[in-house]
């Protein structure tokens, strides 16, 4: 195998077409053709391929496997992570409806003490009410007692003074 002359790939002319200089290589009618070789050209670049492969495959592959071992891994932990934030998140609201039912349980003990006191309120009205129902009844009753005593005095008073009253005599 010939090597070209430096700085110049071999069969390419450096100037325009027609001027060459003594020593440059050139592609003729005698040379070979584009296609001879071809085949055994590419049996080796396949082996090479192939050979190349491997290698590739060898080294990059066990990391490949790791990585994808550990993206496995990760992606497990986080589906267990999402299952423990959504008990979390169910904690939570268990948490704020136990708030939210015992803040009624003290709204429910306000209100029931507001009863409460309001029922106490109206026993003491309706024990005072019935007192002064019943103060109202004696007052009455003496007022009409009273009345009748002094209706009595009258009549006993006109009863006197009709009989203080003088008569006069009958003549007989």
């Amino acid at each position: 195998m010939s090597y070209p002359a430096p700085g110049r790939p071999e069969g390419v002319l450096p100037g325009p077409p027609g001027s060459l200089e003594a020593g440059e290589a050139t592609l003729g009618a005698s040379d070979a053709s584009p296609d001879e070789g071809l085949m055994e050209d590419l049996a080796v670049e396949g082996r090479a391929v192939g050979q190349l492969t491997e290698g590739l495959l060898s080294h990059y592959l066990p990391d490949l496997q790791r990585a994808k071992q550990a993206f496995e891994e990760l992606r497990q932990n986080q589906v267990v992570l999402l299952e423990t934030l959504e008990q979390e998140i169910l904690k939570f609201k268990e948490c704020r409806s136990m708030l939210d039912v015992n803040a009624l349980l003290t709204e429910a003990k306000h209100y029931q003490a507001k009863l409460v006191n309001i029922r106490k309120e109206m026993l003491l009205l309706h024990e005072r009410t019935s007192k002064l129902k019943k103060r109202a009844l004696k007052l009455q009753q003496r007022r009409q007692k009273e009345e009748l005593e002094r209706e009595q005095e009258r009549e006993k008073e006109l009863e006197r003074e009709k009989q203080l009253t003088a008569r006069p005599a009958r003549r007989t």
